[in-house]
């Protein structure tokens, strides 16, 4: 049988507003019919605090610390909590919600995406697998997690290896379309993400950073091989073409979109208005 053909786009580093601009965008373009379903990986530059659209900026960030570090600032489309995007690689998925064998249900349809991340995993070496909640503990921290820190609680069809939490995924459902993007961690400094947000005192924010420890991990903490950008999204595009059952097409954006997406990054992802609605 012949496969599902999908557009594929690697972005390279773009700035935050970009970023999220262009996953909007593509979502946009996607819903009204002008491009198939796709699959976006990218980077950031600056290294960028990513947060998701329930979070409340001021309280939860340090913003004063966001800016001495140099890095950007962006509010997410999607929910979730905050992301220190650095070492790794950004992916995104856009696809509407009656594809073929779409489930309905939010946790359900997040596991049939993510199934090309646990491939991509595998392509390393890595044997990475779905963890589900199983405590009534484990199923409250989803409704009222503790943290603003994203990969600091367990989640529906968590992607971990050796019970440590790899990627962090957030998912919308926007116009008929699934949106969603996630992290795959490749290094991680702790401390300078820990600085980034505003906790009671120095005593919680070393509890937080000792559980934190144990329920994340880089992929350069589980392997001796080092692994770069190319060779990650090389390993997690096979994974994605793979876990889907889809042929990857590569899709260049016309002038006339990249206008779009810059309008858009501007009016929008990179306003106060957005950015700290919250």
């Amino acid at each position: 049988m012949k496969k599902e053909v999908w557009a594929y786009i690697d972005s390279g580093n773009c700035s935050p507003s970009f970023n999220m601009a262009m996953d909007e965008a593509l979502l946009n373009w996607h819903s009204n019919g002008r491009i198939p379903p796709i699959i976006r990986f990218y980077g950031w530059d600056p290294a960028t605090l990513s947060i998701g659209y329930f979070q409340k900026a001021e309280k939860e960030i340090n913003l004063e610390e966001v800016k001495k570090q140099g890095a950007g600032f962006v509010r997410r489309p999607t929910g979730g909590r905050a992301v220190l995007h650095e070492h790794e690689l950004t992916y995104s998925v856009i696809v509407n919600e009656e594809y073929p064998n779409m489930p309905k249900n939010v946790t359900e349809a997040y596991r049939v995406i993510s199934e090309g991340i646990l491939r991509g995993f595998k392509n390393l070496g890595l044997d990475a697998y779905f963890a589900v909640p199983k405590t009534d503990n484990e199923k409250a921290a989803l409704r009222e997690p503790r943290s603003s820190v994203c990969f600091d609680a367990p989640s529906w069809y968590e992607l971990v290896v050796e019970g440590r939490k790899v990627a962090g995924s957030a998912q919308t459902r926007q116009k008929g379309v699934i949106l969603q993007h996630g992290s795959i961690l490749l290094d991680l400094d702790e401390d300078k993400l820990f600085s980034m947000f505003n906790f009671p005192n120095d005593r919680v924010k070393e509890r937080m950073m000792r559980s934190f420890r144990a329920k994340a991990v880089a992929i350069h903490d589980l392997t001796s091989r080092k692994i770069d950008i190319p060779q990650a999204t090389e390993a997690f595009k096979k994974g994605f073409a793979e876990g889907l059952d889809i042929e990857l097409q590569l899709y260049t954006l016309s002038d006339k979109q990249l206008v779009e997406i810059n309008h858009l990054a501007k009016s929008k992802y990179e306003s106060d208005e957005w950015n700290f609605m919250r």
